[in-house]
């Protein structure tokens, strides 16, 4: 049985408290909606904020929804050269001792002290899924991405919820070694 999942590439991106969204842009401010994202409930914001690193910046940092516990930057590896910043490889939420960024918005700055990551890949699996496949939370998967120059993924998460619909994300990096775009597919190899 072929274990089919749709791509889609993450590009550089921020999710922010509700704290740190009104010291960027104003108190009581609420995210406004831009477009729903494949996960249910997630979606990326109109807003965008500047990050910027000891070496350089990027502006127009899209914000994904919504609010968080704590505020998160993810950006590829080629990104933290850019910044200058050593983003380590982790699972999303996972910020423990990670270097932080100075973001800007329209109405103040926030330092954050840690949350920048190079997200690790990773795949969504609702568990009716992830059950029908036998692949529990957390195992580690090889993937096969068939692009114009495909290769085949280690160690790729394999994350399952009852909240998530199935898709794999990989990040900018990955996506230009495979010549991968979103909506395409990949197969999950045994």
């Amino acid at each position: 049985m072929s274990k089919i999942v749709q791509v889609g590439v993450s590009a550089r991106h921020i999710h922010l408290t509700q704290e740190h969204i009104e010291a960027l842009f104003g108190q009581g401010y609420q995210l406004t909606e831009f477009k729903p994202l494949s996960q249910p409930g997630q979606f990326a914001a109109n807003e965008t904020v500047a990050v910027i690193g000891p070496k350089g910046q990027f502006d127009k940092v899209r914000i994904l929804g919504p609010a968080r516990s704590a505020s998160q930057l993810e950006i590829s590896r080629t990104d933290s050269f850019a910044i200058g910043v050593k983003a380590p490889v982790r699972e999303s939420g996972n910020i423990d001792g990670t270097p932080g960024v100075k973001i800007k918005g329209p109405a103040g700055e926030v330092e954050l002290q840690e949350g920048v990551i190079v997200a690790a890949r990773h795949i969504h699996f609702h568990t009716s899924n992830a059950e029908k496949w036998g692949i529990k939370d957390k195992q580690l998967l090889k993937v096969r991405l068939s692009g114009e120059r495909g290769l085949i993924l280690e160690n790729v998460i394999a994350r399952v919820s009852d909240n998530f619909a199935l898709d794999m994300h990989i990040d900018t990096d990955e996506a230009n070694a495979a010549g991968a775009n979103n909506g395409d597919t990949a197969e999950i190899v045994d």
